[in-house]
């Protein structure tokens, strides 16, 4: 009853029956005119005071508890002097509590003083979430951190909300006449139903990668086309515009699978003690073990000069001479092949054989030659 009363709008637009199958109630602009006329509730209305005790108890970050202590008791001074409520600092919890008494004359007001606690604790200034208390003004926060699971997607999207040096924010808080504080995983804003609304359609777009600045312009050629009593009655819909999606082709990323990943992973490297262990030197004396570790080391620095020695002495060492003519050594017969020297003779008695060849084909010029040669 005292929702109505005070014609807080927002809760009755968005009121659901007890009834599972009832819908939302739907309201015409007759009857938001109705509930915006009514009087506001004042001190004195109400005949009895209240029946039971209300409480509500708001915890705050760490980096805000500053901020709260120094605010803290002109708050208190407030809540008590203006409508009877008694406000509790817990620093040891970390939590803000507010509880009515027998001279509390609002009974809304515990709501809209847990509301304010609320605001608070979100990083919302003193001088803002006061406004809660006035009868045309409301709030909500906006969760946010639930709705992109990618961290660095969710940074993106809630950066586009602020804009370049806040620039969007600014606009969004024009035109809507709300004040909007990003925060966090959360979204505080302060103002009209109808521009908590706004502000509501606009941040939930914005983190499922709708930017605001279509809202924007929306919400700016509508407010010019209101300013027109002529297109009071008409559609408006040709007069906004119209963005389309734009799918962009993005390479696929593929990933490689490997072809025989290993079951179990690799062992870990050994330690000094498992070699000790695997050569027995771990189960020795200190004095042995220091010992064998000193002649190791000279044993090495023997080794070292050794190499150092002959590589002095490869500098004295004279090359071998190239001469143009070397007589063949004498071999011995056990490395003679004897069919390859058979062979050779064999060739050299057929050509002791064959007579000589003449270029002369004339018979008798062969006889004359062959009686001077016998003579």
């Amino acid at each position: 009853y005292q929702r109505r009363v005070r014609g807080r709008v927002s809760d009755i637009d968005t009121m659901a029956m007890d009834n599972e199958k009832s819908e939302p109630i739907s309201m015409t602009e007759e009857d938001l005119k109705r509930w915006q006329t009514l009087k506001t509730f004042k001190q004195g209305e109400m005949p009895s005071a209240l029946l039971d005790k209300s409480s509500f108890t708001v915890q705050f970050p760490e980096y805000r508890e500053k901020y709260i202590q120094e605010i803290w008791p002109t708050l208190q001074e407030h809540l008590l002097n203006n409508y009877g409520i008694v406000a509790k600092l817990n620093l040891v919890d970390g939590t803000m509590n507010v509880n009515t008494t027998g001279k509390t004359w609002d009974p809304y007001a515990i709501i809209t003083c847990r509301d304010m606690l609320r605001l608070l604790s979100r990083s919302v200034p003193y001088t803002q979430a006061v406004k809660v208390f006035k009868d045309d003004v409301f709030s909500t926060v906006i969760n946010i951190g639930d709705m992109v699971k990618n961290k660095d997607r969710f940074v993106k999207r809630r950066d586009r909300i602020i804009g370049p040096d806040g620039n969007t924010l600014r606009a969004i808080e024009l035109l809507t006449g709300c004040y909007v504080l990003v925060q966090g995983n959360t979204v505080s804003a302060i103002g009209s139903w109808q521009g908590l609304k706004q502000v509501e359609e606009i941040v939930i777009d914005c983190m499922n990668n709708v930017h605001p600045i279509y809202h924007i312009k929306t919400m700016m050629i509508k407010r010019e086309l209101a300013k027109n009593p002529t297109l009071a009655n008409e559609d408006w819909n040709r007069f906004l515009p119209k963005f389309k999606k734009r799918n962009i082709k993005r390479k696929k990323t593929v990933i490689k699978k490997k072809k025989n990943p290993d079951v179990f992973p690799p062992p870990p490297p050994k330690r000094k003690e498992d070699y000790e262990l695997e050569t027995g030197e771990y189960f020795m004396k200190k004095s042995v073990r220091q010992n064998k570790i000193l002649q190791d080391k000279k044993n090495a620095r023997e080794e070292k000069a050794k190499q150092k020695q002959l590589e002095k002495e490869k500098q004295y060492i004279p090359p071998q001479e190239t001469l143009p003519y070397q007589k063949k050594e004498p071999t011995d017969g056990q490395n003679v092949d004897v069919k390859e020297l058979s062979e050779k003779v064999k060739g050299l008695v057929k050509k002791r054989k064959q007579p000589p060849l003449t270029d002369s084909k004339d018979a008798n010029s062969f006889v004359l030659k062959k009686r001077k040669f016998d003579k």
